[in-house]
């Protein structure tokens, strides 16, 4: 259980490193000017940043978790502190979904959305990482 639960931490922290690094690029990507150099640069980083780093941590995260859930009865669907948190990382695996979206409106060209935007975007995976880390570590409920 112990290497489960190392693995599901590993995990969760390469797909946060994503998740907050991700929004940064995208808000100086919106700055850029489009097909320059540095647009096409960011392009690349992001790309690799989704496919090679986030998506398998992500992939990696809800494995490990549904293990230890499934296989070692670390929760209970009945435990409120849990359907918390398991809110909270459908919410961040939504947000996921969205900025993956968004690397995908950025690699044609076509994204519509301002760097303030992307500042504010910036925040949701930090406000959820906090939720979620206070559910499994404090269990208030």
């Amino acid at each position: 259980m112990l290497w489960v639960k190392s693995l599901h931490i590993i995990s969760i922290i390469a797909w946060m490193a994503g998740m907050l690094y991700l929004p940064r690029l995208m808000v100086y990507h919106a700055d850029a000017e489009k097909g320059s150099t540095q647009s096409e640069t960011f392009k690349i980083m992001e790309r690799r940043l989704l496919k090679a780093i986030m998506t398998p941590a992500m992939i990696a995260s809800w494995v490990f978790g549904l293990w230890l859930v499934f296989g070692f009865q670390m929760a209970s669907f009945t435990d409120i502190w849990f359907l918390i948190k398991f809110a909270g990382v459908l919410l961040l695996s939504g947000m996921h979904g969205f900025l993956a979206r968004q690397v995908k409106d950025f690699a044609k060209d076509q994204n519509q959305n301002s760097a303030k935007f992307f500042r504010m975007i910036n925040e949701v995976p930090t406000l959820l990482m906090v939720i979620i880390v206070i559910m499994v570590v404090v269990k208030p409920f």
